[in-house]
């Protein structure tokens, strides 16, 4: 999900879609500045100012991930001293008066944003039981699309990108209600018989808010070569066949740019490659 928020009518949306963030907690707070070349004083200025905020919470039986990004910021603050912690919310506040909009992410006014304008993205997964929860190898993607993936569609393109594997429903899935749709694991087909080395555990659900599904991918078991095989393999054949969003920790990709993503953290980890003589 994506919304610009601008005006009054977008704050009551907001507010409305977000029940305030009551009970949340920001995980993440960014701010980065934009400054340009002025030819005529040959200096650079200040053009932009952008506060990102990302808020975990929890409304109407589903976990939720936001970003808030806000830009041409003019006024921001962030205050904590004495141990003090910001990070848990009850309800925010916002208005919108003189064509700014104004942020109290907390009763004290620590964490303060006025800007211009802001920008709502959200991924939402069905509230799950805790061994489900915060897993260490874990993916989400929402698309909007209405088309949802099948467990066949996804057996046969991890097939043809040579790595076939056999699919085994969860016990789980006929005692969930709501959105979802499937569940189970993803085992190699190369090691059936240690069916706890090397599997991902794959959820569907859909509708969220409006059209569309969501998936999400996590280890089962041992965090083996095999299995974040798979769970890589399955993450880029979804994105490259649908538009949407992941969710990877409290990180909200774009799916266009998963790819690219992932190969820049790859080169983080492993280092430049060296040069031939």
């Amino acid at each position: 999900m994506k919304q610009s928020i601008k005006q009054v009518d977008d704050l009551r949306w907001l507010l409305g879609h977000t029940g305030g963030f009551r009970g949340g907690y920001v995980t993440d707070v960014q701010m980065s500045k934009r400054r340009l070349f002025d030819e005529g004083s040959a200096r650079e200025v200040l053009a932009d100012t952008s506060v990102t905020v990302v808020v975990r919470y929890r409304l109407r039986q589903m976990e939720r991930v936001a970003k808030l990004t806000m830009t041409g910021v003019t006024d921001f603050s962030i205050f904590e001293q004495e141990g003090a912690d910001c990070s848990s919310l009850s309800t925010i506040q916002a208005e919108c008066t003189a064509g700014k909009l104004r942020f109290w992410f907390d009763p004290q006014g620590e964490l303060y944003v006025v800007c211009d304008e802001a920008q709502f993205e959200e991924v939402a997964v069905p509230f799950r039981d805790e061994t489900f929860r915060d897993q260490p190898a874990q993916w989400t993607f929402q698309s909007p699309v209405a088309e949802w993936p099948t467990v066949e569609w996804l057996l046969k393109g991890l097939e043809e990108s040579g790595l076939p594997c056999t699919w085994k429903q969860s016990k789980a899935s006929t005692r969930r209600q709501g959105t979802v749709q499937w569940e189970g694991d993803l085992l190699p087909a190369v090691e059936p018989e240690r069916p706890d080395d090397g599997g991902v555990h794959a959820m569907l659900y859909g509708p969220v808010d409006g059209p569309g599904f969501g998936i999400v991918l996590h280890v089962a078991g041992t965090q083996s070569p095999a299995a974040c095989r798979i769970l890589s393999s399955t993450a880029d054949l979804l994105v490259r066949h649908f538009c949407g969003r992941c969710l990877v920790g409290n990180t909200i990709i774009p799916g266009g740019d998963w790819l690219n993503w992932k190969s820049l953290e790859h080169r983080r980890l492993t280092g430049p490659e060296p040069l031939e003589d």
